[in-house]
């Protein structure tokens, strides 16, 4: 892989231009991933914000649910947010009826935690491993963990909850980065998948 990473982001539901947008920018190659034969074309893979039920449907109706599972597992980098975060937890506290989860992150989450669609807020968020000012976090229903296993490290807090968590090349946020023009987690991510390239090709 040469330093310009290709990255897929998952773009069954959500928003999928924003974190497109914002992995151009963190001088990466973005690209939509829908089905299995272009999840094999990418060197990680970005899970937006959006339904995490219908993306769990979808994901699975699409045939890329199982492939997704499997490349993760092999250590394919891959960065969830919001909703996209409960699909990396390895468990979720209220699931609804048939949503399945990736997984690839021992973390245990809360659907909606910090409230519905008309409590959303900004937040300044301190993210370990994202030098400089903290970053502007933009909370929609969004989840928060309630617990991570040894294996998992907490990069950021909010309020007294986790909102930021990466186990080894997978990486979650409760918040939405791609919506505020600051590209910093984005950078972060394109980096590990540019360390896992690097650590391939050897």
């Amino acid at each position: 892989m040469s330093d310009t990473p290709v990255i897929g982001v998952l773009a069954l539901q959500g928003d999928v231009q924003e974190h497109l947008v914002a992995l151009a920018a963190a001088d990466a190659v973005a690209r939509p991933v829908r089905r299995p034969e272009e999840l094999v074309e990418v060197d990680g893979l970005v899970i937006p914000g959006g339904e995490s039920t219908t993306i769990s449907k979808l994901a699975v109706l699409f045939g890329v649910m199982e492939p997704l599972r499997a490349r993760v597992r092999n250590g394919m980098p891959v960065y969830g947010t919001c909703a996209g975060m409960i699909m990396l937890a390895d468990k979720i506290l209220d699931p609804r009826s048939g949503q399945e989860t990736v997984g690839g992150i021992d973390m245990i989450v809360r659907r909606n935690a910090f409230g519905r669609q008309n409590e959303s807020f900004e937040a300044a968020v301190d993210v370990k491993g994202v030098e400089g000012v903290p970053v502007e976090g933009v909370f929609i229903r969004a989840p928060w963990v309630e617990s991570v296993g040894a294996a998992a490290e907490v990069l950021a807090e909010h309020d007294g909850h986790i909102v930021a968590v990466r186990q080894g090349n997978a990486l979650a946020t409760s918040f939405h980065p791609e919506l505020t023009g600051d590209h910093r987690v984005h950078r972060l991510f394109a980096d590990m998948v540019r360390a896992n390239g690097a650590a391939e090709s050897l």
